[in-house]
């Protein structure tokens, strides 16, 4: 290619960088006008001022939205693609499979949504252009009114939507497996092989299985092996049906419910993490946690805990947070004597906590909510002990580390924890989202006017039996009580007061086009999340036409009976089913996002946890630990090869320092297995095989019973520090084998059910703990008193240690 050719090419490149700019930018301002929350007498007053009866600035028409939407995303897509190569240096072969794949990309995507208008009953498009669905509705409104006549019932005005008359008919099934490949073909290029391997594996196993079906017939075949599209005689025309429900599908289809999510749901949430990207928030919040932490061994350990804890609780992805806090917190860990390995595994594990952080937990959290219809608001509670247990373990893990290395706290304030005017501003941009969000999550709509603010403002109020009623609100209360609750609602709000907040950074009045950067930034990652989800779309429809979840959890639940584990079998049949199911979810999750990974097991394995008596909720609730847990688990630890590459460490022995030190993300799951009330809400106490309003787990009835959690705790807390202690080798002082050992049985005893054995493991371990703290300052005070400070065979080991985990 020539010089000019080449410059020609750039030019293009550029084009497609500006017109991604433009389109992401376009498409962020759509979506929020359309996620707009309830603002009273807003869409009167728009009406009254165009005189459009029929006009709506939010909630827009789904039928017409989504496909919109759609297309306008994997354009986006496309465009960014084009973009990037444009940087890149790649052979002209390579330029020119890009740029087919960008233009199929485009070309299925406009299809697609086409098809959809055309095919779904709502909108029906081929029979509104020729005129007969126009004749179709005043044909069934004329007999309907005739039928009311008869009847002596009023007249109605309005029918059923018809069927389309003019559909795709075979062609549909054409166009749907091309775009099926198209759109897997362009997720390899965004989100990896991993996911779509996953995706190939089970459409091939869908297609073989109706070609068996189709070729051989259904007769004395395997269940897994034939999939069934109709009776007799045997034609392929008898999947028009599904292929139509994988098309227009409000549940499962390709415009579905992972379009509701996104657009709905974490639509700001998204737009809230880019905006928190640009600000100048996340230095000053990681000045806060060195000032907070300055007094504690790990100093800029916990530092990087704290920060990755309450950043990552907004970004959502471990990889985001270990770029965005990790640069800054693992150069610290370094200078004052951390181990590479050990300082890119704690950020890596902080980072991937974050996933499990409320009150924003990333796409899968928003995720669970919608697949056990669990109100977000609740979710958020209930993750609260779980996410708490886990920064914990990883607060001692540092802690016992720093003991270890003899990394002594700072104490006195450095320049790094100095906080300027401007910081404490820039930290508004923080906390001022997440308050408010939390606070609207967690505000019912019922007790919206009922406290002094309310009665302040005018709101009448009534109280029947102790429960306050307001009503006749004010304008104020009305809009609060539109987004208390809600989801979408309290992230558009906090995404306009991030907005006004980002102008407090004198760096942002200079220059405001930085707002609108991260908009289009967003809008642009919004899109490939999307094709994300159009994975798991297929992997999700390709399941449930081949009925596999069904035949898995029917066939595990029959093979787990078969063991004959006697009394304590139902026990045993969880643990079995619940160490599967985190071996599938972190199997699946290696090198995917946590959302996918959870989708996938979720759809195989959520029956299974369910038919053994777990609650649908904590069921999920436990394959999204272990989703979130994939980040870190080698040999795929994408956080942990984020960690490295700022580190400079192994990748491999990051990952198993942070599996290490963030151990308890994979335990604690198998403990609110156990102990569902640790989860807060009655929903993970329901028990999904009974009947009734109230059908409880056998020993619950709902309640929280706060003596009974307190003490429960209390176990919890003696066994994660003898689990840490245990895993870093080190508590006072160096911990010899058998004694590690030892803590982890005492730990595991601890969580047992038996009050014997859990009663006696505890008293034994705060025993032991005590007994091994005394011996350590006995020991302190001699070495002290001969006027060494240290024993030299400790520095020894130290300088070993250290020596061995930097050499790896």
């Amino acid at each position: 290619m020539s010089s000019v050719d080449e410059k020609k090419a750039d030019d293009r490149l550029s084009f497609a960088g500006r017109a991604s700019y433009w389109l992401g930018l376009a498409f962020v301002l759509i979506g929020l006008l359309n996620a707009t929350p309830g603002i009273p007498e807003l869409d009167t007053a728009a009406r009254d001022l165009t005189g459009l009866d029929w006009l709506k600035i939010r909630r827009f028409p789904y039928e017409y939205f989504y496909p919109l939407c759609f297309f306008l995303m994997m354009l986006i897509v496309a465009l960014r693609q084009a973009d990037m190569r444009g940087y890149a240096q790649h052979s002209r072969g390579r330029k020119l499979l890009g740029l087919t794949l960008d233009i199929a990309l485009v070309v299925m995507a406009g299809l697609v949504s086409i098809a959809y208008l055309n095919e779904i009953q709502s909108v029906c498009l081929t029979d509104q252009i020729t005129g007969d669905r126009a004749r179709l509705i005043a044909e069934s409104l004329a007999i309907e009114k005739e039928n009311a006549a008869l009847l002596g019932l009023p007249a109605p005005t309005t029918v059923d939507n018809p069927q389309c008359l003019n559909t795709l008919n075979g062609w549909l099934v054409a166009l749907v497996g091309v775009a099926v490949a198209v759109f897997l073909a362009n997720a390899v290029r965004v989100w990896g092989l991993p996911l779509v391997i996953v995706a190939i594996v089970i459409v091939s196993w869908a297609f073989t299985t109706i070609a068996i079906w189709y070729f051989f017939g259904p007769d004395d075949i395997n269940k897994y092996l034939v999939t069934k599209l109709g009776g007799e005689p045997r034609t392929l025309a008898d999947g028009y049906s599904r292929v139509h429900d994988i098309l227009t599908s409000n549940a499962s289809g390709l415009l579905g419910r992972f379009m509701n999510i996104v657009l709905n749901e974490i639509f700001p949430y998204i737009i809230l993490g880019s905006l928190f990207g640009t600000s100048a928030g996340g230095q000053s919040l990681i000045k806060l946690a060195f000032r907070w932490t300055r007094n504690l061994r790990g100093g800029p350990a916990h530092a990087a805990i704290v920060s990755s804890a309450m950043f990552g609780t907004i970004s959502g992805g471990p990889v985001v947070n270990v770029l965005s806090t990790g640069v800054l917190t693992i150069p610290m860990m370094l200078k004052r004597g951390f181990s590479r390995v050990f300082a890119g595994g704690v950020e890596a594990a902080a980072s991937s906590g974050g996933t499990i952080m409320p009150p924003v937990m990333g796409v899968a959290a928003f995720v669970l909510a919608s697949m056990t219809a669990v109100p977000y608001s609740q979710v958020i509670i209930a993750a609260i002990i779980p996410a708490a247990a886990y920064f914990l373990c990883l607060f001692l893990s540092v802690v016992f580390q720093a003991r270890k290395q003899g990394i002594e706290a700072v104490g006195t304030f450095t320049k790094e924890m100095h906080l300027s005017r401007q910081d404490l501003l820039n930290l508004l941009m923080i906390f001022g989202p997440i308050s408010l969000i939390t606070m609207l999550l967690l505000t019912s709509k019922e007790s919206v006017g009922c406290g002094l603010f309310g009665g302040f403002l005018g709101a009448e109020r009534t109280i029947t039996d102790g429960i306050c009623r307001a009503t006749d609100l004010p304008w104020v209360l009305q809009l609060l009580q539109n987004a208390a609750g809600d989801v979408g609602g309290a992230g558009w709000w906090a995404v306009l007061l991030l907005m006004m907040l980002l102008f407090l950074d004198p760096n942002m009045r200079a220059r405001p086009a930085k707002l609108l950067k991260a908009l289009s930034d967003a809008g642009g990652l919004i899109s490939t999340l999307y094709l994300m989800f159009l994975v798991v779309s297929i992997i999700d429809f390709c399941l449930k036409l081949t009925s596999m979840p069904f035949y898995v959890s029917l066939d595990v639940l029959q093979w787990l009976n078969s063991l004959n584990l006697g009394a304590g079998g139902a026990g045993m049949f969880q643990f079995l089913a619940l160490a599967v199911t985190m071996f599938l979810a972190v199997l699946l999750g290696m090198g995917m996002p946590a959302a996918p990974a959870f989708i996938n097991v979720s759809l195989l394995m959520g029956p299974v946890l369910a038919g053994l008596g777990l609650s649908i909720f904590t069921a999920n609730m436990f394959i999204f630990y272990f989703a979130a847990a994939s980040a870190i688990t080698p040999p795929v630890a994408l956080a942990a090869y984020a960690a490295a590459s700022i580190t400079k460490a192994d990748p491999l022995r990051t990952g198993f320092s942070a599996v290490r030190s963030g151990i308890v993300m994979f335990v604690i799951p198998f403990i609110f297995a156990t102990y569902p009330e640790l989860l807060l809400i009655p929903q993970a106490l329901l028990d999904p095989q009974g009947t009734g309003p109230e059908a409880w787990l056998p020993g619950y009835d709902g309640q929280v019973h706060w003596t009974e959690l307190v003490l429960l705790m209390a176990r919890l807390s003696v066994a994660l520090y003898l689990l840490a202690s245990a895993l870093a080798g080190f508590d006072f002082r160096r911990l010899p084998r058998w004694e590690t050992v030892f803590r982890l049985v005492l730990a595991v005893c601890i969580i047992l059910h038996d009050p014997l054995i859990h009663f006696g493991a505890t008293a034994v371990a705060v025993v032991w703990i005590s007994l091994h703290i005394f011996r350590a300052k006995t020991q302190a005070k001699s070495v002290s008193d001969k006027g060494t400070e240290q024993p030299i065979t400790y520095i020894d080991r130290n300088a070993e240690y250290q020596r061995t985990d930097e050499a790896g």
